[in-house]
C-alpha cells in the first residue's frame, strides 16, 4: 500500500521532471538535487534515477507527436513520401551519433566520485540561448518572418550529425537536452518552431535508449530508488510528467509560431543561467560525494 509520504514525493518528482525536461535547466539534473534532498541518494543513484524518470517525458512526447511516430513506422516499412525519409532519416542518424556520445559519457559520470560542478554546462547553455535569441533578432530584421530559415526538407547529414553530438553531450548533469538540440537547430539556421519540434521528436528515440542505458548499467540503483517510493508511486510520478510535459509542449510550440519566440528563447537562457550560477554559488550540495 503506498503511504501519503509517497505519494507526495512522487508528486514532487512528477512535477519536477514535466517542469524542466522542456526547459534549458537538465531535467536529470533537477531530479538529482531533489532526490539527493528528499530521498537521501548519493550522486550515482541520484543520476541513474534522473534518467530513469524521463520515461514520463517519453510517453507524453509519443502522445503529442503520434502522427509523427506513426509517419517514422510507415517509413520504416517504405511506405512513406519524400518528406517523410527526411524526418526518418533525422531521427535515425542523429539518435545513433548521441548513443555513440552519450554511453562512454554515462558510463564515466555514473562512475564519479568525486566532486562535480552542474552549474558550470547551464551557464554556458544560459550564454547560447541568448545568442540564438540575438541571431534570430538579426535574421527578422535581415529577412521578413524566417522565412530564409531551414525545415526538416532542406537539412542534411551534417545537422544530423551536430545535433545528435548536442543531443548526447547532454548526458552530462547540468546539460540540457532539449535545450542542447534546439540552441544547435536555431544556429543552423533552422526555423524555431521546427527546430522545437525536431527537439522534442528526436527526444523520444534518444531518450528510450538512455532508459535501456540506465536499466542496463544501474539498474541495482534505479531499484533501490524505486523500492523507497514504491511502483504504485513510480507510476504516479510518470502520470504527473506526462500530463504536466503535454501541456508544456502545447505552449512551447505555439510561443516558437509566434514572433515571441526571441522572447522566450532569451527567457530560457536567463533560467539556465540564473539556474547554473545558483547551483555554483552552493557546489557542496550538489557534489557528487
Amino acid at each position: 500500500m503506498i503511504s501519503l509520504y509517497q505519494i507526495i514525493v512522487s508528486i514532487i518528482l512528477g512535477v519536477v521532471q514535466g517542469i524542466s525536461e522542456w526547459l534549458p535547466i537538465s531535467s536529470k539534473t533537477q531530479i538529482i538535487i531533489v532526490s539527493q534532498y528528499i530521498l537521501g541518494l548519493n550522486f550515482s543513484q541520484a543520476y541513474a534515477f534522473g534518467l530513469f524518470m524521463e520515461i514520463g517525458t517519453i510517453f507524453a512526447a509519443v502522445i503529442y507527436f503520434r502522427k509523427e511516430v506513426w509517419i517514422l513506422i510507415r517509413t520504416l516499412f517504405g511506405k512513406g513520401s519524400a518528406s517523410d525519409w527526411k524526418l526518418f532519416k533525422f531521427a535515425l542518424i542523429s539518435t545513433i551519433v548521441t548513443g555513440v556520445i552519450a554511453v562512454p559519457i554515462y558510463k564515466a559520470v555514473a562512475d564519479i566520485s568525486g566532486g562535480y560542478n552542474i552549474g558550470l554546462p547551464m551557464i554556458i547553455l544560459g550564454m547560447i540561448l541568448f545568442m540564438d535569441a540575438l541571431l534570430i533578432h538579426y535574421s527578422r530584421t535581415k529577412y521578413a518572418d524566417d522565412k530564409n530559415r531551414k525545415t526538416v526538407d532542406n537539412i542534411g547529414l551534417k545537422e544530423y550529425i551536430l545535433v545528435g553530438i548536442a543531443q548526447g553531450l547532454a548526458a552530462l548533469p547540468g546539460v540540457s537536452r532539449s535545450g542542447a538540440t534546439t540552441s544547435t537547430m536555431l544556429l543552423l539556421n533552422i526555423e524555431a518552431r521546427e527546430a522545437f519540434r525536431l527537439s522534442f521528436i528526436d527526444m523520444i528515440f534518444a531518450t528510450t535508449a538512455a532508459v535501456f542505458v540506465t536499466l542496463i548499467f544501474s539498474g541495482s540503483s534505479v531499484s533501490s530508488t524505486i523500492a523507497q517510493i514504491s511502483l504504485a508511486g513510480l507510476a504516479v510520478a510518470i502520470l504527473v510528467a506526462t500530463g504536466i510535459s503535454l501541456l508544456l509542449i502545447n505552449f512551447l510550440l505555439n510561443i516558437a509560431r509566434k514572433s515571441k519566440i526571441i522572447y522566450l528563447t532569451a527567457a530560457l537562457g536567463a533560467i539556465a543561467l540564473a539556474g547554473g550560477i545558483i547551483i555554483s554559488f552552493f557546489p557542496l550540495a550538489f557534489s557528487a560525494g
